[in-house]
């Protein structure tokens, strides 16, 4: 086979072989990829496995037409590229060998003999010259082994990606490439992320219009589809969308459950609803869907003071693969003592970027009304998006999606003639840039409208995540009428007299108010900026950060009625009268929600 005029394939396809590295089912066989490079001087990259030694011998020799190799150069030293790196020694006693210092020590290892007396040693940025071609080497460390050096042909614009972009299968059948591309990234490659990225970024300065890989067909159209997977897997992104549910069953208590739970998964509008039994599916093709899609449900039973074996392995194979930015929900069962969930969600405790599902199923040994319950409720947070993109299940009047709007949240400081006020707001906005604008709107009940309308001006405090929640509780739940907010805080002053405060802002602005609009219950001031100081360069504290991270879970144990989502203040009793305010914070009826 032919890659260009100069370089020419002479690998081999096993259709013998069942496990590929011991363990991943390969149905279609596999490829063991050697390539030759025709020149003033022939390179050959990589041998194959051993067992088809006298098989890529031939191939090599028919290339040759009679003439000798001057190089072999060795990418990746795992068995099934180097276990003929010796047989081709013996047939081509002069030539040279050309790897990495590290690949030349496993050499030692393999085979008893580092090859010294042949060695040509290469790193990063060497180049090999063989006449028209130029070959480039870059280190690519960790994808998979640390040895691994691929190689770029600057003279055909080819890339030798050693085993990256590589597959499952034999070349001889036709069959999809991300399906088994995937698998095999995902349990081959899939834990070095952070290395494949590193790489890709060195392939993006190439101009590549082949890749030539050591397992799986050669790439030479619509590179940008294969690289885009790549980048996509090895940044741990979301690649399609869809729920998988893995699950282990005993008695068929569980499955059962998640039979019932794919089925509401999919009139809720779930695109793809993948559901693997691990007790009996290919365990990689579950890893593979688990990587693939952004969202995995785990059910399964508590055996043993423990969760069952395949799950652990299933879990397991995930977390050591740097299993991240994904949600997870549970389902467990158990008919004493149960503690799946908990023993799950523990093995998720080092992952980064994991949102768990609020909605837990808990099976007593089968399922009643309450757990069945829990499936409904399971089933409607995880289609949450997908019911709300579909045009006859939205909500299209859900108002809180005003939360949404990537509010900050900031200080607001005036001075009545008396003393210093602050209040807290989060609608702020730059309106224009030329000349600069900024427009904040504050409710007509705080005390701070009616100064701000008054005086004319006003400092913005941009609060930073540092902020403690005693800064919300000082300058949000009580009125600047009554108290003095900066009593146990001296502030510091700007050129207009005005307060900014000392300690948790990153900047602040003094603004001039320009024009006032109307807005029934609230005022907007659309201000010039007269002054304006960046004080630190720690992250600006958003609404979304601040409900996370910042305001206390309020204690709603054994209480009953509604609790306001802006301070935590509970409300006690069945119904909420619309007109409530909270005593706190001021806001309406419409920031309360039910306790769960």
């Amino acid at each position: 086979m032919n890659v260009t005029n100069d370089i020419r394939y002479v690998g081999v396809n096993d259709h013998d072989i069942d496990l590929f590295e011991g363990q991943y089912v390969v149905e279609n066989g596999m490829a063991y990829n050697s390539y030759v490079i025709v020149d003033d001087k022939i390179a050959v990259l990589d041998t194959v496995d051993a067992r088809f030694r006298h098989e890529w011998l031939d191939n090599i020799a028919e290339v040759l037409g009679g003439r000798k190799p001057d190089y072999l150069i060795v990418q990746h030293m795992e068995p099934d590229h180097s276990a003929n790196i010796m047989s081709f020694i013996a047939a081509y006693p002069e030539v040279k060998v050309v790897a990495s210092a590290k690949a030349f020590a496993m050499m030692g290892q393999f085979f008893g003999d580092d090859l010294s007396d042949r060695q040509v040693v290469i790193s990063e940025g060497s180049v090999l010259d063989l006449g028209k071609h130029k070959l480039n080497f870059v280190a690519a460390p960790m994808v998979h082994w640390p040895e691994v050096m691929v190689t770029y042909d600057e003279c055909d614009k080819v890339l030798f990606s050693a085993d990256g972009f590589g597959k499952f299968g034999a070349l001889d059948v036709d069959e999809d490439w991300a399906c088994e591309a995937r698998r095999y990234y995902f349990g081959i490659v899939g834990k070095y992320g952070v290395q494949v990225q590193k790489l890709l970024q060195k392939a993006s300065k190439l101009d590549i219009e082949i890749i030539c890989p050591l397992h799986g067909p050669i790439l030479s159209e619509n590179l940008g589809y294969y690289l885009d997977l790549y980048n996509t897997w090895s940044s741990y992104g979301i690649e399609s969308e869809g729920i998988v549910i893995a699950y282990t069953s005993v008695y068929g208590n569980t499955k059962k459950a998640v039979e019932i739970l794919a089925d509401k998964l999919r009139a809720k509008g779930c695109p793809k609803v993948a559901v693997n039994d691990l007790a009996r599916c290919d365990m990689a093709e579950a890893v593979e869907d688990a990587f693939r899609y952004g969202k995995l449900v785990l059910a399964t039973t508590t055996y043993n003071a423990d969760i069952f074996p395949f799950m652990r392995t299933f879990i397991e194979s995930l977390t050591e693969r740097e299993y991240k930015n994904r949600t997870i929900a549970f389902i467990e069962n158990g008919t004493w003592a149960p503690l799946a969930a908990k023993v799950m969600k523990g093995m998720f405790e080092k992952s980064k970027g994991i949102n768990f599902a609020e909605s837990v199923v808990h099976i007593r040994s089968a399922l009643n009304e309450t757990s069945t319950a829990e499936l409904e409720a399971l089933s409607d947070e995880l289609c949450r998006d997908y019911i709300a993109q579909d045009g006859e299940t939205a909500n299209k009047n859900d108002l809180s999606a005003l939360f949404n709007i990537g509010y900050g949240l900031y200080v607001v400081t005036s001075n009545d003639g008396r003393r210093d006020n602050g209040l807290i707001v989060n609608t702020v906005s730059q309106v224009t840039n030329s000349p600069n604008r900024i427009a904040v709107t504050i409710n007509k009940d705080n005390y701070s409208h009616h100064v701000i309308k008054q005086t004319g001006k006003m400092n913005l405090n941009c609060l930073s995540v540092d902020a403690p929640f005693s800064v919300f509780e000082n300058f949000g739940f009580r009125s600047g009428r009554n108290a003095d907010k900066f009593e146990n805080c001296p502030p510091l002053r700007s050129d207009n007299g005005l307060a900014f405060l000392p300690r948790y802002i990153n900047s602040f602005m003094s603004l001039k108010v320009e024009q006032y609009v109307d807005l029934d219950t609230h005022g907007m001031f659309i201000c010039s900026v007269t002054e304006a100081r960046v004080i630190s360069d720690v992250e600006t504290m958003t609404y979304t950060y601040y409900q996370k991270n910042v305001k206390p879970k309020p204690q709603t144990d054994g209480k009953k009625g509604w609790v306001c989502k802006v301070c935590g203040y509970i409300y006690e009793g069945d119904e909420l009268p619309e007109d409530f305010i909270c005593p706190l914070c001021k806001h309406g009826a419409s920031d309360f929600e039910p306790i769960k």
